[in-house]
């Protein structure tokens, strides 16, 4: 069959073994499908990944979470903030419920356990070029339920803890790993204005460090990771 559409495509993933048989996939899909695929790109770690994504701007891009000095979850992240247009899924070999829910919740189209991919790569990247999400039923199950145990946490929060619309917005950019300095930045504030938020949010939320703000911040469901 003629392709009818082709996709250009990023592969980000450290193992050289997986990456072939990925190649080897769209190969099989571009002869024997309705869609045709080139790989415009290869990356083994966050900063080649990036990289390779705003030179390339593919409209595809198939991700491990596993990645060498940094993650996917990383990555997601990073492409929001350089305005990424196109799709990414999540090739990993994480089940655990937080993986699932951190990887959606930062951007990730659909998540794909590895030892599925022969069987739902094709049928995942038809639902997410429209614009869709794509889950299997036991990725979706991990998903939601993390969502509502979130969901539960949150609404028992805004009556236990009252954060002001700057102090969310400071801990948000907390949680995601940023300085002072960026958080300034993000938010056009100064430096004294972003520690005076962190003295007021440990307060509230009875914490002494970041790492307890972000751990209780998350647990309450307050901000998403």
């Amino acid at each position: 069959m003629i392709s009818t559409q082709s996709i250009s495509v990023l592969l980000v993933d450290d193992e050289p073994c997986f990456r072939k048989g990925l190649q080897t996939l769209l190969g099989f899909y571009s002869t024997n499908g309705e869609l045709g695929f080139e790989v415009v790109g290869e990356a083994t770690s966050v900063e080649q990944a990036l990289k390779v994504a705003v030179e390339q701007r593919p409209a595809l891009i198939l991700l491990d979470l596993e990645l060498p000095q940094g993650d996917g979850i990383g990555v997601l992240l990073r492409l929001a903030e350089l305005s990424y247009r196109g799709k990414v899924i999540v090739l990993s070999g994480h089940r655990e419920d937080e993986w699932v829910f951190r990887a959606m919740q930062a951007g990730a189209c659909g998540y794909i356990f590895k030892d599925c991919v022969a069987t739902q790569l094709y049928e995942a990247i038809k639902i997410v070029i429209n614009n869709e999400i794509y889950l299997a039923p036991d990725v979706a199950t991990r998903f939601f339920r993390l969502f509502h145990f979130y969901a539960g946490h949150s609404l028992q929060a805004q009556h236990a803890i009252y954060l002001t619309e700057r102090e969310r917005e400071v801990l948000h950019w907390l949680v995601q790993g940023a300085s002072n300095e960026h958080i300034a930045s993000h938010l056009y504030i100064t430096i004294a204005t972003v520690k005076a938020h962190l003295t007021a949010i440990f307060e509230k939320l009875k914490v002494t460090s970041r790492t307890q703000a972000i751990v209780k911040a998350l647990k309450l469901g307050l901000v998403c990771a």
